[in-house]
C-alpha cells in the first residue's frame, strides 16, 4: 500500500498567481508558511498548485497572510532550464481541498493593509482574557 497525503495549516506567503487557459481550465499558484511547534523555528515553505474551482476560490478570497488549510498531494515538477539546458525540480504540493479558516476581519484587514486598532483599540472579542 502507498499513501501520498499532505495536511498542512498556515498563512498564505503571497498573493495567488492565477493563469486562465483557452480549455477554461484555471491554476492558482501560491506559497504558504507553516509554523513549527517551537517559536524560536522558522517556518516551513511549502509551494502549492490549485487547479479548478477550488483555484477560483484562492483568486477571489486568498491574499498575502491569509490563514488556510489545504490537504492535497506531493509532486516533484521537473523542467529544463531554458538558459543552461540543465534540469531542474520544485517540490509542490497539488492540492485537493481548500479551507479559508480566517475570519472576515482578518481578511480586511490583510486587504486595506490596516491593523485592528486603526479604530481607538481592540473589541471585547480580541481581548485573550
Amino acid at each position: 500500500m502507498s499513501v501520498n497525503s499532505i495536511t498542512l495549516v498556515g498563512r498564505a506567503g503571497r498573493d495567488p498567481e492565477v493563469r486562465y487557459f483557452e480549455s477554461g481550465s484555471v491554476v492558482a499558484n501560491l506559497t504558504i508558511a507553516v509554523n513549527r511547534r517551537s517559536r524560536e523555528d522558522e517556518p516551513d515553505w511549502f509551494n502549492l498548485e490549485i487547479w479548478g474551482k477550488q483555484a477560483q476560490v484562492a483568486a477571489d478570497y486568498v491574499k498575502k497572510g491569509s490563514l488556510i488549510g489545504i490537504t492535497g498531494s506531493f509532486k516533484i515538477d521537473t523542467w529544463s532550464d531554458r538558459s543552461s539546458g540543465q534540469t531542474r525540480q520544485k517540490p509542490v504540493v497539488r492540492v485537493d481541498r481548500l479551507e479559508l479558516l480566517g475570519s472576515k476581519r482578518d481578511s480586511e484587514a490583510n486587504t486595506t493593509g490596516s491593523n485592528n486598532y486603526a479604530s481607538g483599540g481592540p473589541t471585547s472579542e480580541e481581548i485573550p482574557f
